[in-house]
């Protein structure tokens, strides 16, 4: 397997079924399935015993008509917490995501010049139609850091495209109304625990974690067991830990069968609309 010289990170990703993912039991007992897992496959895990539990609110924008949806893009922003209390500093991210590599990678979502954005070209590696397969999306991310809360753009097309000029291609009115889908209510409270690392080989050690999406505390809406490791000079050819990877993420299924929820993406979950 060659990968393009332009992605940056591998990101594995399998949805959870809700059921009882609030309470820390469940969750250690799938962190002990996935334990013995990679015991039983000689594949590393240096397992976390005491992390801690991350909070933050996730919301998108679209318009009315969901033009950016039907342009396969996405603009998310991320608010952390701490404790009950919501930071004044939030994470936007303007992020086009495809079947196709080349129509992402086409895609240019940095801002104007003068803001700092981290730049990702990520390769996405889901579930397929059946246990122990997998399809691929990519998604080529612009990530703005500490973005005043009061401060991310006023609710118009024209006022977005301040931060990001590559909307200006999507030839709609100025005046065009942004707002959060499915209403201001359609916050996700978002849980992230980090599980701990897997090591497939020099180089390519990849961060697990299981996030979990709730409408509020204690009504979870789905889970996401991920797994994710940056690319870069050093490891990219590393074919070997990269195949090992994959094989242990269809494995991994099979493993964890009766976990797994049927879908593709969270995001697809907000929308409504698979991805």
């Amino acid at each position: 397997m060659n990968l393009h010289p332009s992605i940056t990170n591998r990101e594995f990703k399998l949805l959870i079924k809700p059921q009882g993912l609030d309470r820390r039991s469940q969750i250690e007992k799938l962190s002990q399935q996935i334990l013995n897992f990679c015991h039983k496959n000689k594949v590393e895990f240096f397992h976390l015993d005491n992390a801690t539990t991350g909070l933050r609110n996730i919301y998108f924008w679209d318009t009315p008509g969901e033009h950016f949806r039907q342009n396969n893009i996405i603009l998310r922003v991320r608010e952390s917490r701490q404790n009950v209390w919501v930071d004044d500093f939030c994470e936007v991210t303007l992020k086009c995501r495809t079947h196709d590599l080349e129509d992402s990678f086409k895609f240019d979502p940095k801002p104007k010049k003068k803001i700092k954005a981290r730049l990702r070209l990520k390769e996405e590696i889901l579930r397929g139609d059946g246990l122990g397969t997998k399809r691929l999306i990519y998604s080529n991310n612009a990530i703005l850091d500490a973005v005043p809360l009061d401060n991310i753009f006023e609710r118009t097309h024209a006022s977005l495209t301040e931060f990001f000029p590559t909307l200006k291609k999507i030839l709609i009115d100025k005046k065009t109304p942004i707002r959060i889908v499915g209403g201001s209510t359609n916050k996700i409270l978002e849980a992230c625990l980090p599980l701990g690392n897997l090591q497939f080989g020099a180089g390519v050690q990849a961060h697990c974690d299981i996030a979990i999406w709730m409408k509020s505390v204690g009504e979870p809406i789905v889970g996401e067991l991920a797994f994710s490791y940056r690319v870069n000079d050093e490891n990219r050819e590393a074919i070997k830990a990269h195949k090992r990877a994959d094989k242990f993420f269809k494995n991994l299924q099979i493993e964890i069968k009766d976990w797994l929820e049927i879908g593709s993406t969270k995001t697809a979950l907000v929308y409504g609309k698979p991805e």
